[in-house]
């Protein structure tokens, strides 16, 4: 196994343009993509990591491009099967820092397992899928995320599909690291993907993306700065939720496991809900909640540090064979046994 090279202080002052590749970026314009490229590639230097030591995987779709687009390693896979490519990859070479772009499609429909096994063995990978409710790539149809009823190419009489929570999935799934920006707050997009990238295991962040082409405003509830006062709940770690304007603060309270919105005014302080990122359960609560009955919340939902990763466990369990037995023989191994040629 090579040595590490990424050690943080022994890297070249990179900037944004340094991780900008000379590839045409090729999305519809005023697609939410290229905010998240941007916000991406700017994120890149602060991470301390040589380019030749970090490596985006993607499968099928408009988002899987992105490793077209940034000046590192990549591999452009197939349909939702990113994160085994990334497993493999992160076997044979640990030292790597490996993203999986993926979309609601990819991720949740054909990589549906896929996304749930590198989740719940805690690869440490770190995963960016984009979510704008609908299959963008092939023109229009409804995806995993669409809302209930959703009239689309495919479905003319509307989706009888009940949509998937993305969050709520890499929750249920064993994912160390759950968190959701939105495309169009760029400070805090680059702040979550940057708390995503240091995190040691599944990271998996959600990002609300808009297809301007296919599902326009799917986001508009965030997108409208009226709206978005009135529902964006901004998640911090030791923080009572609350969000609202400033004259009509609210707030949520948890009556046993279901949680209530009240007036901030109307409770004392004490009694509303602290945010608590090492709290699976309410994280999981939390990714389920949804406007107009609750806000939506953005953030960091969980986070889990300290656990032994994937490729920890498999190393030490050939490191412990190979102490016992000796570093073996692969030529032997393959004419062991019952073996024959054939004349």
């Amino acid at each position: 196994m090579s040595p590490v090279t990424g050690a943080p202080g022994a890297t070249p002052k990179y900037t944004k343009k340094d991780f900008e590749s000379d590839q045409d970026v090729r999305w519809c314009p005023g697609c939410g993509d290229y905010a998240i490229l941007s916000a991406v590639q700017k994120m890149m230097p602060d991470l301390g990591i040589p380019k030749e030591d970090i490596v985006f995987i993607s499968g099928i779709g408009c988002s899987s491009r992105f490793p077209y687009y940034m000046n590192t390693y990549g591999f452009h896979t197939i349909h939702g099967r990113a994160p085994a490519i990334a497993t493999g990859l992160k076997l044979a070479r640990p030292e790597l820092k490996v993203f999986v772009i993926t979309g609601d499609g990819d991720g949740l429909s054909i990589g549906g397992n896929h996304l749930m096994h590198v989740l719940r063995r805690n690869v440490d990978v770190t995963i960016l899928l984009f979510n704008n409710r609908i299959y963008g790539l092939t023109k229009g149809q409804y995806s995993p995320t669409s809302e209930l009823g959703k009239v689309t190419k495919s479905t003319p009489a509307g989706s009888a599909d009940r949509p998937v929570s993305p969050c709520a999935f890499a929750l249920a799934t064993g994912a160390t690291f759950v968190a959701r920006t939105v495309d169009r707050n760029i400070a805090h997009m680059e702040e979550t993907l940057k708390h995503a990238s240091a995190h040691k295991g599944a990271a998996f962040v959600e990002i609300l993306q808009n297809c301007n082409v296919y599902n326009d405003m799917a986001w508009g509830v965030l997108y409208d700065r009226e709206s978005k006062v009135l529902h964006e709940l901004r998640l911090e770690h030791g923080k009572p939720l609350v969000w609202g304007p400033l004259d009509d603060r609210r707030g949520l309270v948890l009556e046993g496991v279901k949680p209530k919105v009240v007036k901030v005014t109307d409770v004392p302080e004490s009694a509303l809900w602290v945010h608590d990122e090492t709290d699976g359960g309410t994280a999981l609560v939390l990714a389920q909640l949804w406007a107009p009955q609750y806000p939506i919340p953005v953030g960091v939902l969980a986070s889990k540090p300290g656990e032994l990763t994937y490729e920890e466990i498999l190393i030490q369990q050939e490191q412990k064979v190979v102490s016992e037995r000796g570093p073996g023989d692969i030529a032997k191994l393959l004419t062991s046994g019952d073996t024959w040629k054939i004349g």
